[in-house]
């Protein structure tokens, strides 16, 4: 279970306010965040990855503290085990489709299964300037999974996709996550978009 207790001021199209959540996700499931625009949505998933530390509260990870602002603690980010599909892609531009999932492991069998799940093995060796907006959506979608992390955050993950390839990547990453035994905290607008069974919903 992943136990979270926290507020952080932030700002939005609403204005200053402060984001406020108690609440916990279940292991090994997919939970969709859902909300307006500006809500914190995103704000949340940063909290969980440790890019944004909360102004007060805890979280934690079964029975591992990952944020106590009392103990002025804050897990490192690289010790989270935490993949991340940023809205922005953020990729980086000097690499290659290979290159960015070589980064995050060194199993070349796994990275061409990831290729030929996301259908980029032709692309592999071309730089994110040279590849369209879904391609893009789609490497960060793989180089997040390259770690097999045991969290993956998913910030609107395939806004730029088209109804069919995203039903085929969505199919072949349902398989992935019950495989890996993947918790999946998504962001969407589109009501379960992954199509899984016993789907979680938590409201901003």
């Amino acid at each position: 279970m992943i136990k979270i207790d926290i507020v952080k001021k932030i700002g939005g199209r609403y204005g200053n306010f402060e984001l406020n959540v108690n609440t916990a996700f279940h292991l090994n499931t997919v939970t969709e965040v859902s909300g307006p625009s500006g809500i914190g949505k995103t704000t949340l998933l940063k909290i969980l990855a440790g890019l944004t530390l909360p102004d007060a509260g805890t979280v934690m990870v079964e029975n591992d503290i990952w944020f106590d602002k009392g103990k002025n603690f804050s897990k490192k980010v690289q010790h989270r085990h935490v993949g991340f599909v940023f809205q922005d892609y953020a990729l980086f531009p000097n690499m290659t489709v290979k290159a960015h999932l070589k980064y995050g492991t060194d199993d070349l069998a796994y990275i061409d299964y990831l290729l030929e799940m996301g259908e980029m093995k032709h692309l592999e060796n071309r730089f994110p300037k040279q590849l369209s907006g879904g391609q893009q959506q789609r490497l960060g979608i793989l180089r997040a999974l390259s770690t097999k992390p045991r969290l993956l955050l998913l910030d609107e993950p395939f806004a730029a996709l088209d109804a069919a390839l995203k039903s085929r990547l969505t199919n072949r990453l349902r398989v992935l996550f019950a495989e890996q035994q993947t918790t999946v905290i998504l962001i969407s607008h589109q009501e379960n978009e992954l199509g899984v069974d016993n789907m979680h919903i938590y409201n901003l």
